[in-house]
Order: structure tokens, then C-alpha cells, then sequence
């Protein structure tokens, strides 16, 4: 055999999975289509918050004049653009050096299965294990018009060659938001149609709600239980709601209704499937003893760091360990503004779970430090069993809230109670002390919440 493992795909999942190979000692290659890096260094997760960085920025100068600052600005957008490309290329180039580094071999270009051990790319590749790690794309609905000139993916979005006046979004997804975040802070006049009823169902609604407050006050509408029925030219979205037809007329219409799990060139395989994507166990093995998965390709939960976790559990299990994948404990963020970060039960899960819970809160508008930042729209909510107070979700919404999610994400993962949150001294002033002080508000004993 050429190679132990061959990785398919250079995403956060396959690159990961490679890195620790090698270091387990393993003589490993990846296959890599288009550019190291996968969706998220290149069309997802890094491109987008540089335009969320921009629409942040945009907004503290909007909001400079409360603390005596005067500020003019205008937006380039082709300069926004190069930003973008700069920190991508920065960012690839370090797996690339990774790569290198660790003795990896990259192959480069399209890759097809010929048997469960060999790949054709340039020429033949063959190998003991395969890990296919090739991701997602954009998903496109069976939507008439999706061809009509001014209807753009979430790909072509990032390349952001101007700002329309008027936009229409599909979608009140994580990307929906994002991009209806992004766009509004540009000037973009922004409406969003959205099939279901609420906002953030994986959320309380308490929280949803404070959002939505926010995407009001941004004037982005949103339309909500609405089924978008064609596209005309113009373009004008066509849709309706309560079974009453509708028509917006704008400059740009956006599709983001999610991504699908991207299964070119592994047909001959005859993996078993079902219909989100490959399926595999726990230790994230397919139907084919030496071919493993992980990542989007999986159709689990589409997120970067869940393919890097799995990329580390397939690793050790080709180099002879016996890890399984846990979901228990997986963080999810949304970069909008507000932030909001969640991570384990909301409300409703965890009764069904527990029958009797507790919940904590504590707004931000009464945290010194946000207040000193003028960020005062937000909460934390700790949510616990009820008998022992062991912490079995938390959500919090408002500034840095991506970054102080992962406290309450250590929590869960190690039974930690609200009283061991209380009782562990929190830096002031500082935002994460309002997860003390939800935790207080649990145990009924709130200092700094009436």
C-alpha cells in the first residue's frame, strides 16, 4: 500500500484527522479538490466573520457619539473584499505548512473511488484506511427562478462585489442570520422569509425573542411561516403566507436554507446512506470495515469544530484506540449582533428530560462591564436540574457571548452544579461574571439581580 490513511478532504475534520495520525506515526496523505482549508477556511466560517468583524465595526461607530466620539465612515467594499482573501490565504497557507511539517502529502485535484482501497486522482492511490472528510455545498431548493440573474448562495455572497439596496433572504437559519446581520450593518434594506414559526427554535424563546427585538430595531423584517413560491425577473420574490400570495420586489435575493452532504466520487463504495448524508457508529466507522467519515459528509451536526473532534476520534481509532464520539456537549454559535452561544438543553428538552428544572438569569444590562461598553442588550440563562443543581444547558446572548459559552460548556461536561459556578471567583469587571451570577440566581441567593 501507498499509504496507512488517506484522507479525503482538507477541511477542519480531515486535516485534523491527518495532523494526529501522523503524529500517532502513521504514513498518511490528503486528497484535497479544490483548496486546503475546506468550506470553513475558505466559504464559511473564517470569510463570514470578517464581514461580521466589518458589520461590528460598523456598528461601533454608529453608536461612537454616546461616548463623545465623533465618526464618519464609508464602505469599500473590494477593500472589504481583499481583507477577506488576505486572511483566507493566510489561513490556508498554515495547513499547508502543517501539512508540510508533518510529513502529510497532499494531493491535489478530484479524487474518485475505484475500490475500497484504491483512489484515482492524478494516477492511483492506494492505502490500508480511508477517512472521507469532502464536507458539504450549498443546498439548492427546487425554487423556480433560482436561475434568474441577482439570485446568489451563500458562495457567491462572500464575494461581496456590491452592497444592494434591497435584499431579500431565504432562510432564518444560522447563515440567513449572518449574512441578514451583515448586509443591514452595509446599508442593505433586508427582509427575511422563513418557513417556519419562530426564530431559533433550538432556543428558549425568551432569548429568540431578544433577537428578534434586535432584527427589529435593525428594521430587517422577517416573515415568518412563509413559503416562498417562485422567483420572477427583476428579481422579485414571489411567496406566501397564511395562504395569502405575496410579492417583494429587490436588488438581490439570497438562498441560504442550509447545505448537504457532498458524496461526489464515493458511489462505487456502496455505503450505507441515508437521506442527510453517510452513516456511521460511534467510533465514526462507515458499512465498509476500513473506511471511515466525519464532518458535514456524515449529515450529524454541521459544524466546524464537531468535524475536528471527529477527526481526532476516527484518528486514534485507525491507530488502535477505542474512542466513541460524544454529542452531548457541543457549543453552537451564531455571530450576529447580538451574539448568542448555546450549548446542551434548552427549557423544553430538559423537562422532558428531568421533569423538574431551575433556571438562572441574569441580564446584561445590569453587568458593569457591558454597560462600560454600551453593550447593554443581552442575558445569560443557566438552566439545572432541579434536585441536584447540576448545570444541563446554558445559552447566552450579547457581546463576547461565542467567546464565554465555554464555561458552561466545561460545566455539563464535568456535572459541575450551580454552586460550583457561584463559588468560583469571577474577575470583575468582566461579562462572564453574569454565568456567577445566573448561577446565584439559581440557588436563589442573586446579589446583583432585584
Amino acid at each position: 500500500m501507498d499509504y496507512d490513511v488517506i484522507v479525503l478532504g482538507g477541511g477542519p475534520g480531515g486535516y485534523t484527522a491527518a495532523i494526529r495520525l501522523a503524529e500517532l506515526g502513521k504514513k498518511v496523505a490528503v486528497a484535497e479538490e479544490i483548496s486546503l482549508g475546506g468550506t470553513c477556511l475558505n466559504r464559511g466560517c473564517i470569510p463570514t466573520k470578517v464581514y461580521a468583524h466589518a458589520a461590528e465595526l460598523i456598528s461601533g461607530m454608529k453608536s461612537a457619539d454616546d461616548f463623545g466620539i465623533s465618526a464618519q465612515y464609508t464602505v469599500d467594499t473590494a477593500k472589504m473584499r481583499k481583507k477577506k482573501e488576505r486572511v483566507v490565504k493566510r489561513l490556508v497557507g498554515g495547513v499547508g505548512y502543517l501539512m508540510k511539517s508533518h510529513g502529510i502529502d497532499v494531493i491535489s485535484g478530484r479524487v474518485n473511488f475505484i475500490d475500497s482501497n484504491t483512489i484515482r486522482a492524478d494516477r492511483r492511490y492506494t492505502a490500508d484506511n480511508f477517512i472521507i472528510a469532502t464536507g458539504s455545498k450549498t443546498f439548492v431548493p427546487p425554487i423556480q427562478g433560482m436561475d434568474v440573474p441577482g439570485v446568489i448562495t451563500s458562495d457567491k455572497a462572500l464575494e461581496l462585489e456590491n452592497v444592494p439596496e434591497k435584499i431579500v433572504i431565504i432562510g432564518a437559519g444560522i447563515i440567513g442570520l449572518e449574512f441578514a446581520n451583515i448586509y443591514s450593518a452595509l446599508g442593505s434594506k433586508v427582509t427575511i422569509i422563513e418557513m417556519l414559526p419562530q426564530l431559533l427554535p433550538m432556543l428558549d424563546r425568551d432569548v429568540a425573542d431578544i433577537m428578534q427585538k434586535s432584527l427589529r430595531n435593525k428594521r430587517i423584517d422577517i416573515h415568518f411561516e412563509s413559503k416562498v413560491e417562485k422567483i420572477e425577473a427583476g428579481p422579485a420574490v414571489i411567496y406566501t403566507q397564511d395562504g395569502n400570495p405575496s410579492r417583494i420586489d429587490c436588488d438581490a435575493v439570497l438562498v441560504a436554507v442550509g447545505r448537504t452532504a457532498d458524496i461526489n466520487g464515493i458511489e462505487c463504495l456502496g455505503l450505507e446512506m441515508d437521506r442527510k448524508g453517510i452513516k456511521v457508529d460511534s467510533h465514526m466507522r462507515t458499512s465498509v470495515d476500513n473506511i471511515y467519515a466525519v464532518g458535514d459528509v456524515t449529515g450529524g451536526i454541521q459544524l466546524a469544530h464537531v468535524a475536528s473532534y471527529q477527526g481526532i476520534i476516527v484518528a486514534h481509532n485507525i491507530a488502535g484506540g477505542d474512542m466513541e464520539a460524544d454529542y452531548g456537549v457541543v457549543p453552537g454559535c451564531l455571530y450576529t449582533q447580538p451574539e448568542i452561544a448555546w450549548v446542551g438543553m434548552n427549557e423544553g428538552r430538559a423537562k422532558e428530560k428531568y421533569g423538574e428544572i431551575k433556571t438562572g438569569t441574569f441580564p446584561y444590562s445590569a453587568l458593569g462591564r457591558a454597560m462600560t461598553m454600551g453593550e447593554n442588550d443581552g442575558m445569560i440563562k443557566i438552566i439545572a436540574e432541579a434536585k441536584s443543581k447540576r448545570v444541563v444547558g446554558m445559552e447566552i446572548i450579547g457581546r463576547d457571548a461565542t467567546e464565554i459559552i465555554h464555561e458552561g460548556t466545561l460545566a455539563i461536561k464535568k456535572g459541575l452544579t450551580a454552586e460550583d459556578l457561584a463559588q468560583t471567583i469571577h474577575a470583575h469587571p468582566t461579562l462572564s461574571e453574569g454565568i456567577k451570577e445566573a448561577a446565584e440566581d439559581i440557588l436563589g441567593m442573586p446579589i446583583n439581580k432585584a
